[in-house]
């Protein structure tokens, strides 16, 4: 059984002169037509703002393993967490992160604190509850990089997002609370490459190959983000030059940042799959900007692509996925 939002629901072929990479509903389409080209029986199961939904699919069809595609539940990106602690409650398989990861990794506060504390490098940072006067830490210094504190997907990011005085920080910080209703934070901009990696596992984990993000043809005078427009608007990629491939990393610096990944994964209780990113500075110093569990998994985007330069194809890619969640055990992630 596939569990996604309802309003993702895609269709079962691709009508004339749709382009699939344009629609909101390009990942679903792809797992669940992949899952069913390799032999396995799938039933779709759109979840709105009712988990009864989930106890009647599951009744009828008694599946195996539930794959979860779900990104959030009533409209808010925090609650798929629940989601998945209910599937835990009844016993139902399911394949990602369990929730206590999912919990700490979608707190981009709570991430970086966890760590610090580990003493793993994280930007400078603070956080801005909705409701409070905007007041900046006198050891929090300029440029700034302003988002909520727990959505995805490079909401409510833009150019104007990277500030470097008091008011246009009070400014976007305010433009945070309004649009995605939640607190905002604050990080050190820092200035260098945009590093992605792909690690997948429970406690055996396995990373693959380092991804970086390119814009070859910014404007003058923009920043190297992945703004929302960026990240889902492909007419727009095309025209700023947008390409994603293999990092050239010297194998010293590749050992130390999957290296890397594997201790912020286990430090996160992350299972499943995520897709950490990473900024690296001129002196290859890496800073972990946050953890994605559950990431982005159609074809021909980033986890997969990293996936398949490790000759991992799209279906075992998937096989791995599904295998890992029927092998999950909730007892081994009580404790940091």
């Amino acid at each position: 059984m596939v569990l996604l939002s309802q309003e993702l629901m895609p269709p079962e072929t691709i009508p004339e002169g749709v382009e699939k990479e344009k629609q909101p509903w390009r990942t679903e389409y792809d797992v669940i037509s992949t899952l069913k080209s390799m032999g396995h029986d799938v039933y779709p199961c759109g979840l709105r703002s009712d988990l009864e939904v989930i106890a009647k699919a599951r009744e009828e069809n008694k599946p195996q393993i539930v794959f979860n595609l779900l990104e959030d539940f009533e409209g808010q990106a925090l609650y798929d967490q629940h989601v998945v602690s209910y599937l835990e409650l009844i016993k139902q398989p399911y394949t990602g992160c369990n929730p206590r990861g999912l919990t700490i990794a979608h707190d981009k506060a709570l991430t970086k604190k966890i760590l610090s504390y580990h003493r793993i490098a994280v930007p400078g940072f603070a956080v801005f509850p909705m409701g409070q006067k905007v007041v900046r830490p006198r050891r929090l210094a300029f440029p700034l990089f302003v988002k909520s504190v727990v959505e995805e997907g490079s909401v409510g990011i833009s150019q104007a997002s990277v500030v470097s005085d008091d008011q246009k920080l009070t400014e976007r910080v305010e433009f945070i609370h309004r649009q995605t209703n939640s607190h905002a934070i604050a990080e050190q901009y820092i200035e260098g490459r945009e590093i992605y990696v792909g690690v997948i596992g429970n406690r055996k984990l396995q990373t693959y190959t380092p991804w970086e993000l390119m814009i070859t043809n910014l404007p003058e005078g923009a920043l190297n983000i992945a703004t929302g427009r960026l990240k889902w608007n492909p007419d727009y990629q095309k025209k700023v030059g947008l390409v994603t491939k293999p990092a050239e990393l010297s194998p010293e610096l590749q050992r130390k940042i999957l290296l890397l990944s594997k201790r912020i994964y286990r430090h996160l209780s992350l299972s499943g799959y995520a897709r950490l990113d990473y900024r690296m500075n001129n002196d290859g110093e890496c800073y972990l900007l946050e953890a994605n569990p559950n990431p982005q998994i159609a074809k021909n985007e980033d986890f997969a692509d990293s996936a398949a330069h490790c000759n991992i194809s799209y279906g075992q890619l998937l096989q791995k996925i599904i295998t890992l969640g029927l092998s999950y055990n909730n007892a081994e992630y009580i404790i940091i």
